[in-house]
Formats: structure tokens, C-alpha cells, sequence
């Protein structure tokens, strides 16, 4: 059984069991959370798509970690022109573990 959700303008395909890194939220450790954005949720051969989230459809997980990606480098440079500049872009992210699939 698994569920395609919707959470911080992304869209992710999950199972009972699956860890993902999904944008940041405001919640601790140890907590849960709901997803109720759920788009399709497939069982064995029934397949349920919403229009455009599946009614009664929910996705349950559990707050592993908060924390931060690796570091993404930008560079902005112009050539013969003696400009160069550099930056870096470092992404908070949650860690969920799904817990539950129900429809």
C-alpha cells in the first residue's frame, strides 16, 4: 500500500515505514503529524486518485530530526569582466517516518 502527499509545495510517494526529508516544520522531535493533502492512495489493485485530494484519505508520521542539508554553492561570474561572486545556500529540513495509510 502506498500514498502520494503534498507538503511544502512538493509533491512525495510513500509507504508504511518510508523516512523522508520534507520542508521545514514547527514541531519537535518525537511528535506526530497528519497529512491530510493526499492525492492517490493505491491498495493491492484498487487504485483511489482525488479530485483533487482523495476525501478521508490520511497519511500519519512520526517527527524523527530537524536539520539542515548540505551545503548548495551559487557562483555568479562574468567573464573579462573581473566579477565573480559566490554564495551558499544551506536548506532546513524535517525528517518524518510514515506510520500510516488509511483511506
Amino acid at each position: 500500500m502506498y500514498a502520494v502527499i503534498q507538503t511544502g509545495g512538493k509533491q512525495y510517494r510513500v509507504e508504511e515505514g518510508t523516512t523522508l526529508k520534507i520542508e521545514k516544520l514547527e514541531l519537535g522531535a518525537g511528535d506526530s503529524i497528519e497529512f491530510d493533502k493526499v492525492l492517490m492512495v493505491q491498495s493491492g489493485d484498487s487504485v483511489k486518485v482525488g479530485l483533487p485530494f482523495v476525501e478521508g484519505g490520511k497519511v500519519t508520521g512520526t517527527v524523527l530530526s530537524q536539520g539542515r542539508h548540505k551545503k548548495i554553492k551559487i557562483i555568479k561570474f562574468r567573464r573579462r569582466k573581473h566579477h565573480m561572486k559566490q554564495m551558499g545556500h544551506r536548506q532546513y529540513y524535517t525528517e518524518v517516518q510514515i506510520t500510516g495509510i488509511s483511506a
